[in-house]
């Protein structure tokens, strides 16, 4: 197993950016008036809160796919794929909240660092299946 500390080190990094959306919420409910249980709003409100739930909607494709690619291939290497995941959700949070329009390349870049996770470490399982490896 080549899994190293800092997949865990990401690992956190991701629940904290999660953490980081969810604050955002909270101070966007505040600054907008919005009410919880209310999810609508001011439009910066709803693009705020957008960005959580998405944010939330890909952890569980992330999070396995970092530790299997660590577990099959490279911890170091799963590691900065990682990084990029956290920086351009980070990315595409706060350029959704300023202008919609804006979210497409900070969306792309962590689709495709969790499209290279997930198919990298299912490519190599195959491989190994197949191979008896």
């Amino acid at each position: 197993m080549q899994l190293d500390n800092l997949v865990v080190i990401v690992t956190f990094l991701a629940l904290l950016t999660y953490f980081w959306t969810t604050i955002r919420v909270a101070q966007a409910r505040h600054k907008y008036g919005v009410a919880a249980p209310a999810v609508t709003g001011s439009p910066e409100f709803e693009r705020t809160y957008r960005v959580q739930v998405n944010t939330l909607e890909w952890l569980p494709l992330f999070l396995p796919s970092l530790w299997l690619f660590a577990w099959y291939w490279n911890g170091k290497v799963a590691a900065a794929i990682g990084v990029v995941w956290i920086l351009a959700r980070i990315y595409y949070g706060v350029t959704y909240v300023k202008d919609p329009a804006k979210r497409g390349p900070g969306f792309g870049l962590q689709s495709l660092a969790t499209g290279v996770l997930l198919f990298g470490a299912l490519g190599k399982a195959i491989y190994l299946a197949v191979t008896g490896g």
